[in-house]
């Protein structure tokens, strides 16, 4: 064993943080719809792969649930019309990135009727096949709803893959202000729960367990209520830690098994999926209908109505603040997801998308950041690190630009959930200097896969020259071969009539 696989089994199970969940008002208040607003402008890439392709045109008129966007390829997502309206524009507005640089949508203007196109459903969802569950899941345009926004049915169809045994559902939901996967297993149980048991089916796994964290005891309540006619569904409370919601912790604490770096979580027979990913599985199989909104958390100190809200997808983060009864103060900073691993927002005009589990608008008190020190070495992000890391020494080997040996340290491995910067008694920006590095590293990575096409495209060329070169040849030794050989014939013919005697004259 390796010193640093040494280390991160010493490690384990002293890992992670517990911040301040700031969970409540937000989680006691029960679902509530959003109003449509007069504009929806929905993002062509709202998950991993590639973006949608708009298969729709300026000024047509669409029904609820019909597909506006196709997908690409075999990573990719479809995107459907939240509502009835009329498509007024195909190009760029503010993507939901730090960042704030553009990204390609298609706005629609709702027309109010939300006239939904006809569904399909079938007489039996648990009698569908497989196949079918996945193919329903991908037309409905389904990701993973936990953050990663990974087409849903890719992972679905691993089953017919791999050998999967067991079906994890996350519903730890450790992140702070994040309250949306809690109510929804409160209010929606049974939803989830079918939707699990469709997983279930498509995966070919036996077992699902359900890890939920044991701060939130009423979710477990409905959970196991609604999943005690099914024993192949399991609850399980697990530890409230962050991050608990990282599908290698999650798979260590409820199997046992860990899913080495190089591998993916199907390689050890499990595969992960979100409590909402359930829920909306179960919507697209037993109701037909398509993802078109989610459950999403709206928290902070400068909201006047912290609570859980079912969204349009493409609603401005603008009109779910005016919606929710404008600001309580001023905001120092709009968040997209949680504190610790959201998308800082460059201002409130920027659609709600599906990977959205919340919108915090934070204050002064609740942004400020303090000024990094000198690293004093007291070991706490290293007692932190969920990964078994050394953060300390992976971000000296980058600020002194040396990628590779923050690699030979574990930087794949990272999974950027903040822990280190968040415990850091210097306030040394940690996570910043990882994903700064992990950004240089998919770079160089695409640069060499890009000089390994190179290659192969020019070695190909060479290839395909000299075959073409060697047939060339060989067709034109056939040709004078086949010349010669007529020739040759020929002669031979000459000779023989030549060497025939003439015949008798009368």
């Amino acid at each position: 064993m390796g010193f640093m696989n040494l280390f991160k089994t010493v490690l384990r199970g002293n890992w992670g943080v517990h911040p301040a969940d700031h969970k409540r008002p937000a989680a006691d208040q029960p679902i509530r719809s959003l109003p449509l607003p007069p504009r929806l402008h929905l993002m062509l890439s709202q998950h991993v792969g590639a973006a949608a392709r708009p298969v729709v045109l300026v000024g047509q008129k669409v029904k609820k649930g019909e597909v506006i966007a196709a997908a690409q390829g075999n990573i990719s997502a479809p995107l459907h019309a939240p509502t009835s309206g009329i498509i007024t524009a195909i190009g760029e507005i503010t993507a939901p990135h730090a960042s704030g640089l553009p990204g390609m949508a298609i706005s629609l203007d709702c027309d109010g009727e939300d006239q939904w196109i006809d569904l399909d459903v079938p007489a039996d969802p648990y009698a569908v096949s497989p196949a079918e569950i996945a193919q329903r899941v991908a037309a409905a345009g389904i990701v993973g709803l936990g953050g990663a926004t990974f087409p849903s049915a890719v992972k679905l169809n691993l089953g017919r893959r791999s050998s999967i045994d067991t079906l994890l559902i996350n519903g730890s939901e450790c992140e702070p202000y994040l309250s949306c996967d809690d109510r929804l297993m409160r209010d929606r149980a049974n939803e989830i729960v079918s939707g699990i048991r469709l997983m279930l089916i498509a995966t070919g796994a036996g077992l699902a367990k359900v890890g939920i964290e044991d701060n939130k005891p009423e979710a477990i309540a409905a959970m196991r209520e609604a999943a005690a006619r099914f024993g192949e569904v399991q609850i399980v409370p697990v530890p409230a830690r962050y991050p608990m919601g990282s599908d290698r912790q999650l798979i260590v604490e409820l199997t046992g098994r860990e899913v080495p770096s190089d591998a993916r979580a199907a390689d050890v027979g499990v595969i992960v999926h979100n409590v909402g990913t359930a829920f909306t599985v179960h919507d697209a199989v037993c109701r037909g209908r398509p993802l078109v909104s989610r459950l999403m958390t709206l928290n902070g100190a400068a909201s006047a109505m912290p609570g859980n809200y079912l969204v349009p997808f493409g609603t401005l983060v603008s009109d779910l603040i005016a919606f929710t009864g404008g600001l309580k103060g001023e905001v120092a900073k709009y968040v997209m997801g949680g504190p610790m691993m959201g998308t800082v927002l460059p201002h409130a005009r920027v659609p709600v998308v599906k990977g959205t589990s919340g919108i915090l608008l934070l204050d002064a008190a609740e942004a400020a950041a303090m000024e990094p020190e000198n690293c004093i070495r007291c070991g706490s992000c290293v007692k932190a690190c969920p990964m078994g890391l050394l953060p300390l020494e992976m971000s000296a080997r980058i600020r002194n630009d040396d990628l590779d040996g923050a690699v030979d340290l574990g930087l794949a491995d990272c999974i950027a959930c903040g822990c280190c910067a968040y415990v850091c008694p210097s306030h040394i920006p940690l996570v910043q200097y990882f994903y700064h590095a992990k950004g240089d590293l998919s770079a160089r990575q695409r640069a060499t896969l890009r000089t390994e096409s190179t290659k192969k495209l020019a070695q190909s060329r060479q290839e395909r020259l000299e075959r073409e070169a060697r047939e060339k040849a060989e067709a034109a030794a056939r040709r004078r071969a086949e010349r010669e050989a007529a020739a040759a014939a020929k002669a031979a013919a000459d000779a023989a009539a030549k060497a025939e005697p003439l015949g008798e004259t009368a």
